[in-house]
């Protein structure tokens, strides 16, 4: 079964405006700055989800139009799907703005067959074998959901079901429906006049974080770092060279609906299985299955040491971090694309030698041991090798084994400041173990003793952070304990193939 849907579209003019009332369409800005914001419900820590992107864009365009005396209506074609409307501000205009609105659908099969509703098309018939073609005035009889059902001078028929192929020709195009999403505003001007508006918006649909590579050094105890700041964007429109930055930090903005006009959505049309008559009135078809837009393809694209004019440099292009109040904001030096459904990823920093100490942690909590991660532990200071604001985002760890570099493990890290402490936790340790054991309880104090094992062939460092209730406290350690965060810290190196012990007295102050 063949759907009709093979829509042929005539040349054809836009709709004339309502009387008395010029319509002006600008149909690209002559330059854009793309802020990106993180996805307000996503840890900085964590991946985004490139089928599924939470954050938001401040795009800032400005655009040339020239402006005719009375009432206007300027469109502004290219602007992006997710545009929030009631975020549009426009600047520059003469009698500023009456009006706007976000145009309310996309030309595409469906919308164009939907609003074809009871007016006259052409029915365009090729015959098998022959090849020969025919054409007929038809009006549109149904609604795009079911069969293609036409009326021509002989009756009611479906169209392209069971006979030759048909397609329905369209003599123009409605004045509401627009090949790309379009902000649309009215205005009024006593003269006519040429005018650089500038046009504000935030929209729907993107996201950045940043990513850390790790390559420990064979030295074990120094690093080299490279961070890059990856952005993304699941809306139909590119922006291209535009100057481009991403925002670091938390904004107290309320989430609403997403925005955007709607895509105009694929056409899928059915046929009947018995014919039709025209005597009786037709009652609609049911609707065909819904069917799942496909996931978004996101292609990666690194930005590489290429200035505008594609002149190589020595070094990567590296984003410059600036304060903007309570937040952080990393600005592209260069212009970039951001792309249509695409992804770009862009040098944040490189550090090599960063001091770093590799070791084991525990957590626990009164007398029950937690299992045993690696972790990465370093500070955010230049005497460290960084000294520099860090966004959020995944890890990635390597390790050498001898003339190659090997994944060792992934962590995250969150926001951090100048002068924070680094702490990168990474997956469960097989080799490294920590037991915990009530030897005896006396009223209200119990003995507890900790057990770390390290089966490994070299020797590793490792830490337990104790934490206990409001009414336990840890008296007489058999080890002098550090106290940082509100925990008592176990800290040892354990040889390798060997075992380390310490015990504690719990008591309740109840």
């Amino acid at each position: 079964m063949r759907a009709a849907s093979q829509l042929v579209l005539l040349l054809g003019c836009l709709c004339g405006p309502a009387f008395g009332q010029e319509v002006v369409t600008s149909p690209a800005p002559d330059s854009v700055a793309v802020s990106v914001y993180r996805a307000p419900s996503r840890d900085s820590d964590t991946a985004m989800d490139l089928d599924w992107l939470e954050g938001y864009a401040l795009i800032t365009e400005k655009r040339t139009v020239e402006i005719p005396a009375g009432q206007t209506t300027i469109r502004f074609e290219g602007v992006a799907a997710g545009l929030f409307p009631e975020s549009a501000i426009v600047t520059g205009l003469p009698s500023g703005v009456r009006e706007k609105n976000l145009d309310a659908d996309l030309l595409s099969p469906r919308s164009l067959y939907a609003r074809a509703y009871g007016r006259p098309v052409v029915l365009r018939r090729t015959a098998p074998g022959s090849g020969k073609v025919s054409e007929e005035r038809a009006v549109i009889r149904s609604g795009p959901d079911g069969a293609a059902i036409v009326q021509t001078a002989a009756g009611f028929e479906v169209a392209n079901c069971g006979g030759p192929d048909a397609a329905l020709i369209y003599p123009d195009v409605p004045k509401d429906l627009s090949a790309r999403p379009t902000l649309s505003v009215q205005t009024e001007s006593a003269s006519p006049q040429k005018a650089t508006l500038s046009l504000s918006y935030l929209a729907w649909g993107f996201d950045w974080q940043s990513n850390y590579v790790i390559r420990m050094n064979p030295d074990g105890r120094t690093a080299d770092l490279s961070a890059w700041v990856t952005l993304a964007s699941s809306d139909s429109t590119s922006f291209g060279d535009a100057e481009t930055a991403v925002i670091a930090g938390e904004v107290n903005r309320e989430d609403t609906e997403a925005g955007g006009a709607p895509s105009g959505g694929d056409l899928v049309l059915r046929c009947f299985v018995q014919p039709l008559v025209a005597s009786p009135p037709m009652v609609a078809p049911p609707p065909p299955m819904p069917v799942m837009a496909p996931m978004m393809e996101m292609a990666d694209i690194v930005v590489t040491a290429q200035a505008a004019r594609g002149a190589l440099m020595a070094a990567p292009v590296t984003v410059q971090q600036e304060g903007l109040g309570d937040l952080k904001l990393y600005r592209v030096p260069l212009p970039v694309t951001v792309a249509a459904n695409a992804q770009k990823q862009v040098a944040l920093a490189e550090r090599p030698a960063v001091k770093v100490e590799a070791l084991y942690r525990s957590e626990v909590w009164q007398d029950s041991a937690g299992e045993v991660r690696q972790m990465l532990r370093t500070r955010n200071r230049k005497e460290e090798g960084l000294g520099l604001p860090l966004p959020g985002g995944p890890v990635t760890v390597f390790e050498p084994r001898g003339d190659t570099m090997l994944f060792v493990g992934e962590g995250g890290l969150s926001d951090l400041a100048e002068g924070e402490d680094v702490e990168i936790m990474l997956s469960a340790a097989t080799q490294i173990t920590l037991e915990a054991q009530t030897m005896r309880e006396e009223g209200k104090s119990r003995t507890v003793q900790l057990t770390a094992r390290n089966a490994r062939p070299v020797p590793v460092r490792f830490e337990a952070r104790i934490a206990t209730s409001l009414s336990d406290h840890i008296k007489s350690p058999s080890t002098s304990l550090k106290r940082k965060d509100g925990r008592s810290i176990w800290a040892i190196t354990i040889p390798p193939g060997s075992a380390k012990t310490m015990t504690y007295n719990l008591v309740n102050s109840d």
